[in-house]
């Protein structure tokens, strides 16, 4: 008997693609011996590549949406024509998709239908774009219009024993315990959107840091991409608390390092999710997004926000024109106050 073939493609962006393997696990869980393969961009695959429940990776490149262009199109087509799948799994809202899975030969294409665009599509799964539904429900949305039950399926992330040794050596060189306080203070940058105004200013994050550390006896390791050094300089320069702070690492170190922490703290990005997927203790802090759609979907996950007016269509509408953290954000004692059972 053939074994079935499924292809899932979301290619943008890390945070999106860790909530999407909610629907990974169910659909593993539906198809045990079934090769399951992820075209995922060059950008987030990192999340994925060493995903258990996975077959293959398949990268579409460093563009959000690869079939956007005429080149792009053709080129994307040809990899889902290579594949061979018996099942198209897409998460992506984009009238170019729909097109792509037209052209893709694959006989069952199941996708999200948001005002229209998912006509390339055999089943659908319709929403309203101006709903404040949770992402991860949504991505679980197409898998249940194929009658998959998805109880119980959370964002899962694998953590590596060689990464969890990289990191326990960095942290001893560092004279810090691995159940330390980790705080990311970046994000809000990605090939398809840029959104500073995520960041929770660094004053209040050096604050809230050496507040947490303090209570919980705890050492602070900062973290970010090389391109965030400055700003994890700024933060690690008001600090009291022991710390030390790494730019460097892997995305697979940040899941160990995470995954055996006393608690991570970061902003609405795609590292929080990555924290939240691998177990840990995640306080994701929000402020001009909706954490009723965007919020890390995990066992132990507590959202730092003071609820206000968000735009309607989510992060595709971008960061009220007005946002002032100062006047519209949560406090330090209010996300002290929020995590005090976790202190």
């Amino acid at each position: 008997m053939k074994s079935v073939r499924i292809l899932l493609v979301l290619p943008c962006c890390i945070g999106d693609v860790i909530l999407a393997t909610a629907g990974l696990r169910a659909l593993r869980r539906a198809y045990p011996d079934a090769r399951i393969a992820w075209a995922v961009g060059s950008w987030s695959k990192a999340a994925v590549e060493h995903h258990p429940d996975l077959d293959a990776v398949l990268d579409c490149g460093a563009a959000a949406l690869p079939m956007k262009s005429p080149g792009g199109m053709a080129r994307f087509v040809r990899m889902l024509r290579a594949e061979r799948a018996d099942l198209l799994v897409s998460w992506v809202r984009s009238p170019w998709m729909s097109v792509a899975a037209l052209l893709s030969g694959i006989p069952v294409r199941a996708g999200i239908d948001s005002a229209g665009r998912g006509f390339g599509y055999t089943v659908r799964a319709g929403i309203d774009p101006e709903a404040a539904l949770h992402e991860a429900e949504i991505y679980l949305d197409v898998v249940r219009a194929l009658g998959i039950d998805t109880a119980g399926c959370l964002a899962n992330v694998p953590v590596l024993d060689a990464d969890r040794e990289a990191m326990r050596a960095r942290l001893k060189a560092a004279s810090i315990s691995p159940d330390c306080v980790v705080v990311h203070p970046g994000g809000g940058r990605n090939p398809g959107m840029t959104l500073d105004a995520k960041r929770y200013p660094p004053e209040q994050l050096a604050a809230l840091a050496d507040q947490i550390a303090a209570r919980r006896r705890a050492g602070v390791v900062l973290i970010g991409a090389p391109n965030d050094a400055p700003l994890v300089e700024l933060v690690a320069a008001r600090l009291t608390a022991p710390h030390a702070a790494f730019t460097d690492l892997t995305f697979g170190q940040i899941a160990a390092l995470a995954a055996e922490s006393a608690l991570y703290v970061g902003n609405d990005t795609g590292m929080t999710h990555l924290a939240a997927a691998v177990g840990a203790r995640t306080a994701a802090i929000f402020g001009p997004t909706d954490p009723r759609r965007y919020a890390p979907f995990g066992k132990a996950v507590r959202v730092l926000w003071r609820p206000v007016e968000v735009g309607a269509r989510g992060v595709a509408g971008g960061a009220p024109a007005a946002w002032d953290w100062a006047r519209d954000g949560i406090s330090v004692e209010a996300c002290l106050t929020a995590l005090a059972d976790w202190l």
